[in-house]
């Protein structure tokens, strides 16, 4: 076995290509996670307000998730399978199906794909416009989708689409919600442009959308521009399609981001937590007349995750049975609002952005933000920054954190904030 010392980040350096992104935020060498922090290997813990961007939201190494892939290992349950039919898959579907989709009144069919969330878009594209015979897609700016050619063609942040290197057609990008400096109504300027034969919009095969752009800066679209859009959709003969990969699984405060808003999607984008535990898994849900792709017309060699079939099924009979995990979430998410509006009222010009356990702090560049999240991180908090400019400091704690790490946590980064204007207050004299 090759020996490495772990406090020595220069393998990092030496052999890990220059695509490498958050370490450079947190240069140190984490070695061991648990619930809401995680270690480094000088012992030096953190708190974790990053969850593995979303993939975390019940915490690092779940003592249930943890003991049930342990014995399903030792029991040589199967790891590669392909989508051929095992027991925990199975599982998974029965309880997703009674936990999740009846309580629910939905009837989607579940189709596994490739493990990343910009793969459960590439399918919803294609499916879209195999249903439709149409090529179009309506996307929304600051919408992140993912950096794999199709979906990036539906992202909106232009240092990624430079990465592709090619064009990125059939997609039609149009104003989010509250976009409009003016204050006009993007739903209605969506509308109009479709309505008019000489508007220039294709006819659409789908309008892709997030209910809260978390890549994007946490912009949080209203529950009534969610429902225009949706009618729009179905005025014109699309499909319309959400992307819960980050705002899903309870981070907004409710299993889907769009529970409460009155809508109902012909095909949901998931992955990040849907696994649990941080396991790679995505899946997409289709309403049962638009699942008309033909046996492995998309596919992957890793699609569906047995590992994380068995997390899965975990984390929904543990978390999401009954209403006591979303209220506690509900209550976090009380907690965090009433703690960064104290952050935005220290900060002239900061706007609080997001919903639930999705929130942040716009506080107007890039620089201070990035300045922010640095002195978090020397005095042990990871939290990263989000928005066009990577103006907002966004807040993705695990949704189950302990109440007192959870104040502890935001005690650090008010802070910082502190620090932050104090240092600027004395440089401007």
């Amino acid at each position: 076995m090759t020996t490495v010392n772990t406090d020595d980040r220069t393998i990092f350096a030496r052999r890990e290509s220059e695509a490498r992104s958050y370490c450079r935020s947190f240069p140190t060498v984490f070695t061991k996670a648990t619930g809401a922090l995680l270690s480094d290997g000088a012992g030096n813990d953190y708190i974790d307000f990053l969850a593995g961007c979303s993939s975390l939201n019940y915490g690092h190494n779940d003592p249930d998730m943890k003991q049930a892939l342990i014995d399903y290992i030792s029991a040589d349950g199967v790891t590669h399978g392909l989508d051929m039919h095992t027991k925990a898959k199975a599982e998974f579907l029965g309880a997703f199906e009674e936990i999740i989709l009846k309580p629910r009144g939905m009837d989607h069919k579940v189709m596994f794909m490739g493990p990343t969330g910009a793969n459960a878009v590439e399918a919803a594209l294609k499916l879209a416009r195999k249903v439709t015979k149409r090529t179009n897609v309506i996307t929304f700016t600051n919408g992140f989708h993912g950096v794999t050619l199709g979906a990036l063609s539906a992202t909106g942040n232009g240092y990624h689409r430079g990465g592709g290197g090619v064009s990125l057609p059939d997609v039609t990008r149009m104003p989010f919600d509250n976009y409009l400096k003016s204050g006009g109504d993007a739903a209605d300027l969506l509308e109009a442009m479709l309505s008019d034969p000489s508007g220039g919009i294709d006819a659409p095969a789908a309008i892709l959308l997030e209910t809260v752009q978390g890549e994007g800066g946490l912009n949080a679209a209203s529950a009534e521009w969610v429902r225009r859009v949706e009618q729009i959709a179905r005025d014109n003969g699309a499909l319309f399609i959400i992307d819960d990969i980050q705002a899903g699984v309870g981070r907004t405060g409710t299993f889907f981001s769009f529970e409460e808003m009155g809508v109902s999607p012909d095909l949901v984008t998931m992955a990040k937590s849907l696994s649990g535990y941080g396991l790679p898994f995505a899946a997409m849900l289709i309403k049962p007349e638009y699942d008309i792709f033909g046996p492995a017309e998309h596919n992957g060699t890793f699609r569906g995750n047995n590992h994380a079939f068995v997390t899965a099924r975990v984390a929904l009979e543990k978390y999401w049975s009954d209403g006591a995990f979303q209220k506690g979430i509900n209550e976090r998410a009380d907690i965090l609002e009433k703690r960064l509006e104290k952050v935005r009222s220290m900060l002239p010009g900061a706007r609080l952005k997001g919903r639930g356990m999705m929130r942040g702090v716009d506080v107007g560049s890039g620089e201070l933000a990035s300045d922010i999240c640095a002195r978090c991180f020397e005095n042990g908090l990871i939290i990263e920054t989000s928005g066009a400019y990577d103006e907002v400091v966004k807040v993705l704690a695990p949704l189950n954190i302990d109440k007192a790490l959870f104040e502890r946590g935001l005690d650090i980064l008010e802070e910082a904030v502190a620090n932050c204007v104090q240092s600027t207050s004395i440089a401007a004299e």
